[in-house]
């Protein structure tokens, strides 16, 4: 699994000209699903999203996590976290979860999420989206389960 954060002051997302998905401070989270991933490494990506001290506290200190900025949560699948551009010019998407499995995944994640944090938005599985964002520092981290975990 992998997660592309990006700290965001406000972030966005559109299906056909329509805002599906909105937040103003917090994290923009593009999330990848491999063949590879269940519950349980879900489970640790959250834990590790959601632990992440990169916002600043009185002492301008990258500190602070996202609920005690009470921060909001915008998360987009997107399969391209898993291209292999090792031969040629066109990626190839074969370490991709399949979309039924990554579906639901998905829809996992979004319903952990919530849990924890109150506003939690989403993209549209599957849809062509338009994603919108003012990327705040910029501050982007990329998590990997394979490197994390392994």
């Amino acid at each position: 699994m992998r997660f592309l954060i990006q700290r965001v002051t406000e972030a966005s997302v559109s299906v056909d000209n329509n805002i599906i998905g909105q937040i103003s401070n917090g994290f923009l989270v593009f999330a990848g699903i491999s063949a590879t991933d269940n519950r349980d490494i879900a489970d640790r990506m959250i834990k590790k999203l959601l632990g992440l001290r990169i916002f600043e506290d009185e002492n301008g200190k990258i500190n602070l996590d996202l609920k005690a900025v009470r921060g909001q949560v915008l998360i987009i699948s997107q399969f391209t976290l898993y291209a292999d551009c090792k031969k040629g010019n066109r990626p190839s998407f074969v370490n991709a979860g399949n979309p039924q499995m990554a579906l639901e995944l998905y829809e996992y994640i979004l319903e952990q999420c919530r849990k924890e944090i109150p506003v939690v938005e989403s993209g549209s599985f599957g849809a062509h989206m338009e994603v919108k964002l003012s990327n705040h520092g910029p501050f982007t981290i990329f998590l990997d389960s394979d490197q994390l975990f392994a």
